[in-house]
C-alpha cells in the first residue's frame, strides 16, 4: 500500500463562524483506493500558499510511501532543507496529512486509530466548552459582559459540560506582551466571580489568555483572578518566551496551559521545563497524532496531563479523540458543538452529557459529507485568526471578540 494521490480543501465555515475563518482539510487516497482524512491547523501564510506547502510536503516526503511509515515521513518533513527544528508551517501541513495516514491504516486494518498506538485507556473523554453567545445575547456586547457569559455557563451546565472556558482580559496584538488595563483585570474578575456564583461548584472554570501579556502584567491578572480557583491559566505570555513560565507558575497558583501555537516534542517539553502542567496541543499542528503520543508521553513524566485543544474544525477534532482515548494523562478535550460541525461528520462523533463517547469504527471514527465541505469554499484573504496591529488602550475595556470573524 502506498501514498498516491492528495487533494486539499479550504473549507469556510458558515455565520457565525466558530472555530475560524476557514479549515485546511486533506484528502489522501492510496492506490489501494483507500481514502484517508486529516486537518491542518497552520495560519501563518494564506490558505492558496498553505495549499502549496501541503502538496509541496506530501509530494517531497510522503508520496510513494508506506502509510506505515509515519516516523520516517516525519523526520523528512522535520530536517527538510537542514533544519532539524519545529518549523510552524512545514509541520502543520505534515501534521494533516499525517493524521490520514492513521485514517488509512485504521480503515485498511478495520480497526479504530487509538487501537494502533496503544489501545483503548478510556471509553469517553471530558469534554469542555467555550461560551458562545445564547439567543437574545447581542454582540460585540456579549464578549464583555459577564451576566451573559454566566447565562452562557449555566446552559452549558444544562448540557452537561463540567469545565467552561472564557476570555475577557482583552485581544492580542503583534506588539508583543503588554500590561493589562486596569479595566481588563476588573472585568475578568468580574467574569470569574459572576460565572462562579451561577454554576457553583457544578463545572470548572477555564480562563483563557492568547500569550498577550508581559511576565509582570500576566502575574497581576493571574493573582487577581486566583481566588475563583480558575482550573487552568491559559498561554498568559507569548510561546517564543518560554523560560518566563518558570515566574508565573512559581507565584500564581494556578495550572499553566500552553500549546496551541507550539510544534513538536521539542517546544512542549520546553513548557514542561518551565512550569507548565497542562499541555493543549492542537494535532493539527503539533505534529499529528504520532508526535502528540509522544509528547503526551513526556508529558507523564512530568506528573502533567494534557487537554487538546480546538479551534479548527471536526476532523482535528476526531484525531483529538482517538488521541485522548489512547492516553492515561487525558485531561479533557476542547469542543465545538455548531451545526455545521456534525454535519461535517455526519453526526458520527457526538457528545453525551458533557463526555465524547469514544467512537469505534475504523479509522477516525467518523464519514466525511465531501460535498457540503466543497459547497463552503473560503473566498476571503485573511488567515483562520489574525492579531490586532494597534496597542491595547487604558480608557476603558478592550474587548475581545472571542476570535471569531465578523460575519453576517
Amino acid at each position: 500500500m502506498k501514498l498516491q494521490d492528495l487533494d486539499v480543501i479550504i473549507t469556510a465555515p458558515p455565520a457565525p463562524g466558530w472555530g475560524g475563518r476557514y479549515w485546511i482539510l486533506v484528502k489522501v487516497t492510496t492506490n489501494t483506493g483507500i481514502t484517508g482524512w486529516g486537518e491542518c491547523y497552520a495560519s501563518s501564510v494564506g490558505p492558496d500558499a498553505m495549499r502549496a506547502v501541503i502538496h509541496d510536503v506530501f509530494d517531497r516526503h510522503m508520496a510513494g510511501e508506506n502509510p506505515e511509515n509515519i516516523e520516517l515521513m516525519f523526520r523528512r518533513a522535520y530536517s527538510a532543507g537542514f533544519t532539524q527544528r519545529p518549523d510552524l508551517t512545514v509541520i502543520g501541513a505534515f501534521s494533516g496529512l499525517e493524521i490520514a495516514c492513521w485514517d488509512i491504516l485504521g480503515k485498511d486494518r478495520d480497526r479504530p486509530v487509538h487501537a494502533l498506538i496503544g489501545g483503548r485507556m478510556n471509553d469517553r473523554i471530558r469534554a469542555y466548552t467555550y461560551l458562545y453567545p445564547q439567543s437574545g445575547h447581542a454582540l460585540p456586547a456579549f464578549w464583555s459582559d459577564p451576566d451573559m457569559a454566566a447565562e452562557s455557563a449555566v446552559q452549558a451546565v444544562a448540557q452537561g459540560y463540567t469545565a467552561v472556558k472564557f476570555d475577557p482580559a482583552g485581544p492580542y496584538t503583534i506588539r508583543g506582551g503588554h500590561m493589562p488595563a486596569m479595566h481588563d483585570i476588573s472585568l475578568s474578575v468580574a467574569f470569574c466571580k459572576t460565572i462562579r456564583d451561577a454554576v457553583g461548584d457544578q463545572t470548572d472554570l477555564l480562563f483563557g489568555t492568547h500569550g498577550q501579556f508581559t511576565t509582570a502584567g500576566a502575574i497581576r491578572l493571574g493573582s487577581a483572578i486566583a481566588p475563583y480557583s480558575p482550573l487552568w491559566y491559559e498561554e498568559p505570555i507569548p510561546p517564543d518566551t518560554p523560560t518566563e513560565l518558570s515566574k508565573i507558575a512559581a507565584q500564581v497558583p494556578i495550572p499553566i496551559a500552553v500549546g496551541e501555537r507550539l510544534s513538536t516534542k521539542i517546544e512542549f517539553a520546553d513548557a514542561l521545563r518551565n512550569g507548565a502542567s497542562i499541555l493543549q496541543p492542537a494535532l493539527g499542528r503539533s505534529g499529528g497524532i504520532w508526535e502528540t503520543k509522544k509528547i503526551a508521553a513526556i508529558a507523564e513524566t512530568y506528573n502533567a496531563q494534557v487537554a487538546p485543544h480546538l479551534y479548527a474544525g471536526p476532523i482535528e477534532w476526531a484525531a483529538n479523540v482517538q488521541l485522548a482515548a489512547s492516553i492515561p494523562n487525558i485531561l479533557m478535550a476542547e469542543t465545538i458543538e455548531t451545526p455545521f460541525h456534525k454535519a461535517l461528520i455526519k453526526n458520527s462523533i457526538r457528545i453525551e452529557n458533557g463526555y465524547i463517547p469514544v467512537p469505534t469504527a475504523p479509522g477516525l471514527g467518523f464519514d466525511v459529507d465531501e460535498d457540503l465541505a466543497r459547497a463552503h469554499p473560503y473566498t476571503d484573504d485573511g488567515l483562520h485568526l489574525q492579531m490586532q496591529e494597534e496597542p491595547i488602550g487604558y480608557h476603558g475595556v478592550n474587548t475581545f471578540a472571542g476570535g471569531a470573524p465578523v460575519k453576517t
